[in-house]
């Protein structure tokens, strides 16, 4: 089966990566094309746009910033669209609106092309170590035509439903994080002012009820005062802003989403986008 992937940042190259090494013709394509060398000197074929990657491949992943990008390179001058074959599977692991996820897909079907949203949690630990969790939305054939090809990236694997569903999981995704890191920041800002040993207290919590991969993770980064991203704020701003988005038409009033929501976006205002999300614990509170 030959494979083709679109988009090479740190999530993008560490899962091309994996596909490459399980064997399968791996066909690339990224918008800088530095991005392609380490694949390419390891075997994988780099292609002049997305419509020519997709003329050569049975499924394409699509791993890109945010919906406008996923609509380039899979509706654009020079898109997916333009080159797929009838029966193209194009799988997007991008993070992007569930409602333009289903426009996409009502246009792709012209062009005889399957949209199937597949947003990943476990940040670029688990994209490298193939341990990412896969929210899907597909028809259950289609799920289980591609799942063969998303093992070597992932460890869990679940269909939410239909074209869209995914992508609504991983909002919600979001929001848990979102929350629980303001949260997080909240327990260790009063730890400190108590006087507490704040590597005692993440202990202490980890052996309990409210242990959390938040805790464990963004907890050891404040600790470190290591903020080097697994996940950078601008990225998580921009899925916040989906989240509110979608609220938004659907006359949702997310009152603690709306909190956490801003003191990520009070970080990228700052300037420190390309910090770890988990960075809003250096904010002023």
């Amino acid at each position: 089966m030959n494979l083709g992937y679109i988009g090479l940042g740190i999530m993008g190259k560490a899962c091309a990566c994996r596909l490459l090494n399980a064997g399968y013709n791996l066909y690339i394509w990224a918008r800088r094309p530095e991005a392609c060398m380490e694949l390419a000197s390891q075997g994988a074929t780099v292609c002049g746009n997305p419509a020519e990657l997709a003329s050569r491949v049975d499924i394409v992943f699509t791993n890109v910033s945010d919906t406008a990008d996923v609509e380039e390179v899979l509706l654009g001058e020079n898109g997916v669209c333009h080159g797929a074959r009838p029966g193209l599977i194009a799988v997007d692991m991008s993070t992007i609106s569930p409602l333009a996820t289903r426009r996409m897909a009502e246009k792709l079907k012209q062009y005889g092309v399957e949209l199937v949203d597949a947003p990943v949690s476990g940040g670029s630990v688990g994209a490298q170590e193939g341990t990412l969790t896969f929210m899907i939305g597909a028809t259950q054939e289609t799920y289980d035509r591609i799942l063969p090809v998303l093992k070597p990236m992932g460890k869990t694997f679940t269909r939410i439903g239909n074209v869209g569903d995914g992508q609504t999981a991983k909002a919600c995704n979001q929001i848990a994080v979102a929350g629980n890191t303001a949260i997080l920041v909240e327990l260790m800002r009063f730890a400190e002012a108590c006087g507490v040993d704040l590597a005692k207290v993440r202990e202490a919590l980890l052996g309990g009820f409210a242990q959390s991969r938040v805790l464990e993770l963004h907890g050891k980064r404040i600790l470190d005062g290591d903020f080097t991203p697994g996940f950078k704020a601008t990225l998580h701003n921009k899925d916040m802003n989906i989240v509110l988005d979608v609220a938004k038409e659907k006359n949702l009033n997310l009152e603690l989403t709306k909190i956490a929501s801003r003191r990520i976006k009070e970080l990228v205002d700052r300037g420190d986008g390309e910090l770890d999300s988990s960075a809003v614990y250096t904010l002023k509170s």
